[in-house]
């Protein structure tokens, strides 16, 4: 008995000390919760630090718990709308002595957020405030906001090459052929290239005329901006012959980017450090290497968004558009609606602006947060559409319940086009000695049966269904732009199309970004655009969500000199194909898994930042743990 009760003791005292680690760890990632929060009075005269770490966002999704379960870190999204309001007030704010881009971790962004990100850069240079930018190797998008600044750094170790839109897609029509899948496609419009991979081996000449030319556009208009913020950059040969002209720099990048007036400065993090302590100070406390930092999230919380004025509601139909509820980032047409309906009946709104940035999805789920607009509309308000990046095929579909559309000139829009792709497994399982039968009680009986295949009557039901949605695609557009229907056809037919010539083809009304957009809904509101202010009809994060967020926050406590260099030429590269890995397995998830009719721009994603979501990002670790690599 004295050896059980001593046994007991000691297991006992082991509970009880686990329950004393748990105890202190939890206390311990409170106090670290608590101390992430923003502290506007910790601002003092330094330089604004902004860094770049992910992708550059209209709605970023919520930090993902499950990082930390695969091993790898989540991908940052920082909130385009806070970069550029942290970028305006410190223009004129004499405590912010320079302002910092630290761009040694960013992944991109859609060609519209990065060009007006770098215009808001150039406002803060012209204003005669110093900027500086950093980066062991600039992608194109980080180069863009980069040119816009007053010195521009480069590691010596690093430097910065530019691939241009375009690259090659996966098609996976061979492998379905070897597994005995058949990909069952119902769409319109010659253009609709989203369905191709599943379909074909190759890309259509209609979709290589369709990126070739929305390529060159997007291409065209990276080097006119590079060439407005930067002009003595001498970025055509850098585009043309990349390898001559690393040879004449006896193979080194960085002092070929120098040569060519790509950048002013080759340096490290502790050179970059000590230029930026001239201009902003030096902490007295600190290692060589730092400066007075102010931090993003403490600038922000310094310059809250105005709530004086009339209130003019801004609705964010961000990310992919999907049935039901969704999280930030993602549009969910239950959520979506709900917020808007919410705001519309409590928030005393005077006009309402929606805020487009999606590839489109769900044709169920778009139409409904179209009637939800339209509400909007009953109650007599003006409602003003503002597309950011990307508003295209099911975002398009929204935008036509809007008074008038805004855009930037290189917004991606248009892919009026709807699809439906059924996957069926009767070929699979031949393979394997397993077939199917039964008895039908009219010709929709089981239909459409993934073991045993469609028959030509649920295809021709499928078809007509998916015809009937173009039709009334067709037939939004044509009453909102007051087009006829087949003027419409005649554009649309799946085409994707930049912003400047979405705008000839009256698909656009105007350019300009969200702020251009509250101001128009204000004047047709027979308000002062000086004197209204924005509603974000946004969910509120939980208390979890924002537990969780002060671990995962992009915004390192780390003084600049301690913080880790960044990927050089050869890592960043292989970053960009390992996102472009995981998108793709997330397309794919994406579109056998979608239960309703599609109106999306799949090719839309090869646009934007090389990373992938994070939910794209944990189902590529899983795989990769499932193959052991």
């Amino acid at each position: 008995m004295k050896l059980v009760r001593g046994a007991w003791k000691i297991l006992v005292g082991i509970k009880d000390f686990l329950v004393l680690v748990l105890l202190l760890l939890f206390f311990t990632g409170l106090f670290a919760a608590l101390s992430h929060r923003p502290n506007k009075a910790s601002i003092r005269d330094g330089a604004l630090l902004i860094a770049f770490n992910g992708t550059l966002s209209e709605q970023p999704e919520d930090s993902d718990p499950l990082a930390a379960v695969t091993g790898r870190a989540a991908l940052g999204q920082l909130r385009q709308r806070d970069v550029l309001r942290a970028l305006d007030t410190a223009r004129d704010d004499a405590r912010v002595k320079a302002v910092v881009l630290d761009l040694d971790s960013f992944m991109g962004g859609y060609p519209a957020a990065v060009a007006e990100v770098g215009e808001a850069v150039r406002r803060v240079r012209a204003s005669g405030k110093p900027v500086l930018a950093y980066a062991t190797a600039y992608t194109d998008a980080g180069y863009l906001i980069a040119a816009n600044a007053s010195e521009v750094w480069v590691n010596p170790m690093g430097g910065t090459l530019f691939s241009g839109p375009g690259g090659r897609q996966i098609y996976y029509k061979g492998l379905l052929d070897k597994l005995g899948v058949n990909a069952h496609v119902y769409k319109v419009g010659k253009f609709k290239s989203a369905v191709e991979p599943y379909i074909r081996a190759d890309m259509s000449p209609e979709a290589r005329e369709a990126n070739q030319a929305l390529y060159g556009g997007i291409l065209g208009q990276w080097q006119q901006n590079i060439a407005t913020a930067r002009p003595k950059a001498q970025i055509a040969d850098f585009l043309a012959k990349p390898d001559q002209v690393v040879a004449s720099a006896g193979g080194d990048i960085a002092r070929a980017n120098l040569n060519y007036g790509l950048v002013d400065k080759l340096g490290d993090r502790l050179a970059f450090g000590k230029r930026v302590a001239q201009i902003a100070g030096k902490p007295s406390s600190k290692p060589a290497g730092n400066f007075n930092e102010i931090k993003l999230s403490n600038w922000l919380a310094a310059n809250p968004l105005s709530t004086s004025g009339d209130a003019i509601g801004v609705i964010t139909v961000a990310g992919e558009i999907v049935d039901g509820e969704a999280a930030p980032g993602t549009a969910g047409g239950d959520t979506v609606s709900s917020l808007l309906l919410k705001g519309l009946a409590e928030k005393k709104l005077k006009a309402l602006v929606v805020r487009i940035d999606s590839p489109g999805g769900s044709a169920l789920a778009s139409e409904q947060i179209r009637l939800a607009v339209l509400q909007a509309k009953a109650q007599g308000l003006p409602v003003v559409v503002s597309m950011g990046s990307l508003a295209a095929s099911g975002g398009y579909w929204i935008a036509t319940a809007g008074d008038v559309i805004f855009a930037e000139p290189n917004t991606i829009t248009g892919s009026i086009g709807i699809f439906g792709i059924i996957p069926t497994f009767e070929n699979t399982l031949a393979k394997i000695g397993v077939t199917t039968d039964g008895v039908q009680t009219t010709p929709l009986t089981g239909q459409p049966d993934v073991f045993g295949g469609t028959n030509e009557v649920t295809d021709r039901v499928l078809q007509s269904t998916i015809e009937n949605g173009y039709a009334r695609f067709i037939q939004r557009v044509s009453e909102a732009r007051k087009l006829p229907p087949q003027r419409v056809d005649e554009i649309g037919q799946g085409r994707v199309w930049l912003g400047g010539v979405a705008h000839q083809l009256k698909l656009v009304d105007r350019f300009g970004g969200v702020q251009a957009a509250i101001g128009e809904a204000a004047k047709r509101a027979k308000l002062d655009p000086a004197k209204v202010h924005a509603v974000y009809l946004e969910k509120e994060p939980n208390s979890w969500v924002q537990f969780v967020s002060a671990f995962t926050s992009d915004e390192s406590d780390e003084d600049w000199a301690e913080q880790p260099a960044g990927a050089d030429l050869y890592a960043r590269m292989a970053m960009e194909r390992q996102g472009l890995v995981a998108r793709a397995l997330g397309d794919a998830r994406r579109l056998t898994l979608g239960g309703s009719v599609q109106a999306r721009c799949l090719e839309c994603g090869g646009f934007g930042p090389s990373g992938a979501r994070a939910s794209e990002q944990n189902l590529f670790a899983l795989v990769m743990a499932r193959v052991g690599l």
